[in-house]
């Protein structure tokens, strides 16, 4: 008979901060995985996601056909009675589906057994992680988003279990979408089995952890630029001195530009015109 060895689990606070590695308990984590009860649990789960709703039409629900095609004889052709049949473009179907049901029961017992390997499952890969507590006061997307980006956990698909219904942890994982937050009791196999890293509330599991120091946590590089300190407003003579010594010199060309008057114009006047020549008079021819 193997020995019996009490798992043990990576703990954290719901910031990120390390705690001491925890004991999961004995009655849940004994380390039986029973793969042919997990794979009955699973495929009853999908096949209990259908619908069934897929449908077809025999003969005798399809829209016309009616009325004999033609006579029986004399025609040369094969004797039809109607246009609805199954040999006919659009006839009915011959054994289509029909509406039904593919809902597959497993015992409570077998569920519970599968659920139990599940876990003795990931609790041998090591990823199962204690979160002390999950205490959201509303919902925030980046604050979870937080929590597994400092775990390491980044595009790895992550279960957390909350002690109970939680909504705002379950509205801050909505949007990720390698994140799915669920109540502990409600965990099936299937889920278990998705994901890659469990994150359990310590509560869930009947533990109490008590509260440690958060440590400071870095952000990101790229991410967020710290404040730079605003300087104090200066007096109005200083700041413009100060304006005027930044603008930069125009350049020498430009400076002789606005070194030059610019020739007055007269307004609303346009510009003078010099006269057209005039062109010699024709000569008079003389009177007959």
């Amino acid at each position: 008979m193997a020995e019996h060895t009490t798992l043990q689990a990576a703990a954290y606070t719901a910031q990120g901060t390390a705690r001491d590695k925890v004991a999961l308990p004995e009655a849940l984590f004994d380390g039986t995985v029973n793969m042919p009860v997990m794979h009955q649990a699973v495929k009853a789960y999908l096949a209990n996601q259908r619908q069934g709703n897929a449908a077809t039409k025999i003969r005798k629900y399809v829209t016309g056909g009616n009325q004999k095609p033609w006579r029986q004889k004399g025609t040369g052709r094969a004797r039809q009675g109607s246009t609805r049949a199954p040999h006919w473009v659009g006839g009915g179907t011959v054994f289509g589906p029909t509406p039904r049901s593919y809902a597959q029961y497993v015992p409570r017992q077998v569920r519970a057994l599968a659920r139990k390997s599940a876990f003795n499952a990931r609790a041998r890969e090591d990823a199962i992680v204690v979160i002390d507590r999950f205490d959201y006061d509303a919902p925030k997307t980046s604050r979870l988003a937080g929590l597994i980006g400092r775990l390491g956990l980044d595009g790895q698909k992550v279960l957390i279990l909350t002690d109970g219904a939680k909504p705002n942890v379950f509205l801050s994982g909505r949007n990720l979408p390698t994140v799915h937050v669920l109540p502990y009791g409600d965990v099936s196999t299937y889920h278990l089995l998705w994901s890659d890293v469990v994150l359990v509330e310590a509560g869930a599991l009947g533990q109490t952890l008590a509260p440690v120091a958060e440590a400071a946590h870095e952000t990101a590089p790229g991410k967020a630029k710290p404040a730079r300190a605003k300087a104090a407003p200066k007096a109005g003579a200083e700041a413009k001195s100060e304006a005027k010594a930044k603008k930069p010199a125009a350049g020498k060309a430009a400076a002789k530009r606005a070194a030059k008057p610019a020739a007055p114009k007269a307004a609303g006047k346009p510009a003078a015109r010099k006269p057209a020549a005039k062109k010699p008079a024709a000569p008079k021819k003389k009177g007959k």
